[in-house]
């Protein structure tokens, strides 16, 4: 994207990344990113005791630190956020130049309050093909959207919900439930591809079938305090 293109996006657009300890796959993220020129990129730091934090100021990007826990990191960086939309993007995950722009271009023309991509696991493997298109299913039929498949909304109503509940797991999934109720939301054919690093290092099935029960014992009331248990933070 050129800078002339820039220029004609009709929203500024603040990226936010949440860390911790992610510092093998930080700079491959920030430097895709940069072919999309955001109007400002900002990490939510949880404290990483690796070259995290480092990576992030080499990049010349905004780094805030906050207590750990995704949702208190996302929303510590959202404070700080001056563009139009907020796009929440895992450290691991990505979106190409189409996608990005068909984003802004239908929260610039469209009466949608946020949304989301489809997931795509950067994976040749079948059985992870076979996990995205369940994914992209279950978001679009069940209103059930992860946060690897990059959630965005626009500031304004990103502070009018009070941003992510402070909760150790699934604070995605109420997230995007409370946004749906708020007002239309839009699911996007393009793609969010995020690393199969958890999947390939756990087990494919493992991981999966955990996931699943994650949610199921969520959405029916079960702790998530409890739940983050089942769900380390390195990965």
């Amino acid at each position: 994207m050129t800078n002339s293109e820039q220029i004609k996006l009709p929203l500024k657009v603040s990226v936010i990344i949440p860390t911790y300890n992610e510092s093998t796959v930080l700079s491959e993220t920030l430097t895709r990113l940069q072919q999309h020129q955001p109007f400002e990129t900002i990490i939510g730091d949880g404290g990483s005791e690796d070259d995290t934090v480092d990576i992030a100021r080499r990049h010349e990007v905004t780094v805030v630190q906050s207590p750990r826990g995704r949702a208190a990191q996302m929303n510590a960086a959202a404070v700080e956020a001056k563009g139009d939309l907020l796009l929440f993007l895992h450290a691991d995950s990505s979106v190409d130049p189409r996608g990005y722009r068909k984003m802004v271009e239908i929260m610039a023309s469209g009466p949608y309050l946020g949304g989301a991509f489809s997931l795509q696991i950067d994976s040749p493997l079948p059985a992870l093909k076979r996990i995205s298109r369940w994914a992209n299913w279950r978001s679009r039929y069940l209103n059930l959207v992860y946060g690897d498949q990059a959630i965005f909304i626009r500031r304004d109503v990103f502070h009018e919900l009070k941003g992510f509940p402070l909760l150790p797991i699934c604070e995605d999934l109420d997230f995007f439930r409370r946004l749906k109720k708020r007002g239309p939301v839009v699911l996007l054919k393009e793609k969010a591809f995020t690393s199969p690093r958890r999947w390939l290092a756990e087990g494919v099935g493992f991981t999966t079938l955990r996931n699943i029960a994650i949610t199921s014992l969520f959405l029916i009331g079960f702790s998530p305090v409890t739940l983050s248990r089942w769900y380390p933070p390195k990965r």
